[in-house]
């Protein structure tokens, strides 16, 4: 049962025809690697028509934008979130927080030709970005984002685990973050672990049933994202800065 102000929001994105996918928490909730999520993120496609209808939708919610940048395509297309607080009675105190890019991600068009849908039993549609795209989409320098991303991992390999098809196992070899599921994985499924090695090295460890340094390549490699992520939103984080010094200062 989907808490009726979360409900709210998506259903009146639904009715408003905005085009956009379900990010973030509540992503995560439906995919079964969390249990509560009081934000909506999602990723929009950035175009004129999509974003009056988001305007009329968040006119509907009575949402208002509650930190810098403003509401403005040029801000959505650098890579800024804008982010919004919903006023209206069944919606109240929900934030949600709208991208158009993203690091390490692809196009919407990409993200939304492997879009999960999912329809409740009042017609109305959640879309969801994919789980290897949020999965992909949760590689950040903020700390609480691993332990979501190896959660939904998980939660796809329990799913899976018992009929699994080549994808799902090439899906959980370059994304596992948890060092005994690549090493059953690697050990049930030798061949596609070998060839996985190439895009992902320390398979290699896993599959040489080497511990230790499968371990320090998973920190290591954690280490490098969260380099990728900080050098990737320094420049927007200045621009930031630098719209509160001037909204503070009443340019």
């Amino acid at each position: 049962m989907i808490p009726n102000p979360i409900h709210k929001v998506l259903s009146t994105l639904c009715t408003h025809e905005v085009r956009h996918l379900l990010m973030g928490g509540q992503a995560c909730v439906f995919y079964g690697a969390a249990e509560f999520s009081r934000d909506c993120d999602i990723v929009i496609v950035c175009d004129e028509q999509n974003l009056a209808r988001l305007r009329a939708a968040l006119d509907k919610l009575q949402a208002h934008t509650i930190a810098v940048p403003p509401f403005d395509a040029k801000h959505l297309e650098r890579g800024h979130a804008v982010h919004f607080r919903c006023q209206a009675p069944d919606a109240e105190g929900m934030r949600i927080d709208v991208m158009a890019r993203l690091r390490g991600v692809a196009s919407f068009e990409e993200l939304w030709s492997r879009r999960t849908t999912i329809e409740d039993a009042t017609g109305v549609r959640f879309e969801l970005m994919s789980l290897a795209d949020l999965v992909a989409a949760k590689k950040t320098q903020r700390d609480k984002d691993w332990p979501m991303l190896r959660r939904l991992v998980e939660a796809h390999f329990a799913q899976h685990e018992q009929s699994p098809t080549d994808d799902h196992v090439r899906f959980w070899l370059r994304e596992s973050r948890t060092r005994e599921m690549l090493l059953d994985v690697s050990a049930r499924y030798p061949d596609v672990a070998k060839a996985e090695a190439a895009r992902r090295p320390l398979l290699m460890h896993a599959i040489e049933r080497d511990r230790g340094q499968l371990e320090s390549a998973l920190a290591e490699e954690q280490r490098r994202e969260h380099d990728a992520d900080r050098h990737y939103w320094k420049p927007l984080q200045q621009e930031l800065e630098q719209m509160r010094h001037r909204q503070s200062s009443g340019e």
